[in-house]
């Protein structure tokens, strides 16, 4: 299968969008950041690389493809990434402990 890797900013970034922070076999998505429109493996990564303060999805917006599986490189809604625990194209198992994140990205 022919994937178009989608850029993905961070820290120490590996090819399924792991980084310095969150590494394990399951931390397989990034973010794209509401404020800048640009994929980051994490909020910590997009703390340290950015240059502004991030912004989090309005709920009226969740229906945007703003989920990035770093398995398969299918991007998701967020209202589908958050009924999901593994990634719909790929069936490569997400961390389900990435919930505990959701306030800061997502207007909750």
């Amino acid at each position: 299968m022919t994937r178009n890797r989608i850029e993905v900013n961070g820290v120490e970034v590996d090819a399924s969008t792991r980084c310095r922070h969150y590494h394990s076999e399951v931390d397989i998505i990034a973010i794209k950041f509401h404020c800048c429109k640009e994929y980051y493996a994490c909020y910590y990564c997009h703390k340290e690389k950015a240059d502004h303060r991030e912004t989090k999805w309005p709920r009226d917006q969740w229906e945007e493809q703003a989920i990035l599986c770093g398995n398969c490189s299918r991007e998701l809604t967020i209202n589908e990434y958050m009924s999901v625990s593994e990634c719909p194209e790929c069936q490569h198992r997400f961390n389900e402990k990435c919930s505990n994140h959701y306030p800061l990205y997502f207007d909750i």
